[in-house]
């Protein structure tokens, strides 16, 4: 299998900024070990956005969403163009409004096929505009590939503009919906609002908590939710390292919740889905060195997890 890197450096749907920095922090923890895994597969940087930052925040609740809009079509365009040639994209990236744009990359390649999504991370990333109590949009990846704005929960008042670029981002890539809530399997969520847990209660996603995980076995229950997964054509394991234990490991995230998993967990997790065979996408994201206390410990760990689990895309 032919992998390549997609380095998407963007940080403009977090509320703290850093993560743009997560993709070379990442290269020099491999460095540092003297690993050559950034020589051994080609890559692409995906242009950027960063610098809408210094722009003034028109809209609250969808903050900078107009530049999230450009920034998934262009991390969807590159996943598309990868998956097209036949090759396999790894995509590393800032924060984790980045889903979207891989999603839909994956779903405008294989429009007719049935995409399952493996969400490993302390956050159910299904706010919308509408629900947000911050307007970050890296909380909302999922509720836009789901088209879902759960208005039921609304507590904000959306401008027009917000509303144009929300149902904008929707679209990209293909105008259907990218993922359907039943082919959407959690680890970890464990830091949700109580917005999105009645929309996960209400679309009855499947959430594999850390304490369940550990009850019941690991093994056990990644092999249940690849049951669930059984009618999907396709996989999309999408990595945040915030599902990590932030007082275990490091609080070198944007958004640290403790009670996570260790690494180890997070190696078996990814390559109990590697196994299937299905997984077309990989993604890392959410490594903020600015915030890390332990030196370099959150890049270090992510790459010692993404350095093992490449070994199985690889076999």
């Amino acid at each position: 299998m032919k992998i390549k890197i997609i380095k998407n450096r963007s940080d403009i749907g977090a509320g703290t900024r850093g993560s743009d920095m997560g993709i070379d922090a990442i290269e020099i923890a491999a460095i540092n070990v003297n690993n050559n895994y950034f020589t051994q597969f080609d890559f692409e940087d995906v242009e950027t956005e960063n610098e809408s930052i210094y722009n003034k925040v028109k809209n609250s609740f969808g903050k900078r969403i107009e530049h999230v809009f450009q920034q998934c079509t262009r991390v969807s365009n590159a996943v598309q163009r990868n998956l097209n040639d036949g090759i396999f994209p790894l995509v590393i990236s800032g924060d984790h409004s980045s889903a979207l744009g891989t999603i839909s990359g994956i779903k405008a390649t294989n429009p007719n096929k049935t995409l399952g999504v493996v969400y490993i991370d302390a956050h159910a990333d299904i706010h919308s505009p509408y629900t947000s109590p911050s307007g970050n949009i890296h909380g909302m990846p999922l509720a836009a590939a789901m088209a879902e704005d759960n208005i039921d929960c609304k507590i904000n008042t959306v401008t027009d503009e917000t509303k144009e670029f929300w149902n904008k981002l929707k679209n990209i890539g293909t105008s259907e919906i990218k993922v359907k809530p039943e082919n959407i399997v959690y680890f970890g969520v464990r830091d949700t609002e109580d917005a999105e847990v009645k929309q996960m209660e209400k679309l009855n996603i499947r959430n594999y908590k850390v304490a369940e995980i550990r009850y019941r076995g690991l093994d056990k229950c990644v092999n249940e939710a690849i049951n669930k997964l059984a009618n999907c054509d396709m996989i999309y394991v999408s990595f945040d390292v915030d599902s990590m234990d932030c007082d275990l490991i490091s609080y070198g995230t944007g958004t640290p919740v403790s009670k996570g998993f260790d690494q180890y967990e997070c190696i078996k997790i990814i390559n109990g889905f590697l196994n299937t065979n299905k997984v077309v996408c990989l993604e890392f994201v959410e490594v903020n060195p600015l915030l890390d206390l332990k030196g370099n410990k959150m890049a270090e760990t992510a790459f010692q997890i993404l350095d093992e689990v490449t070994k199985t895309l690889k076999d």
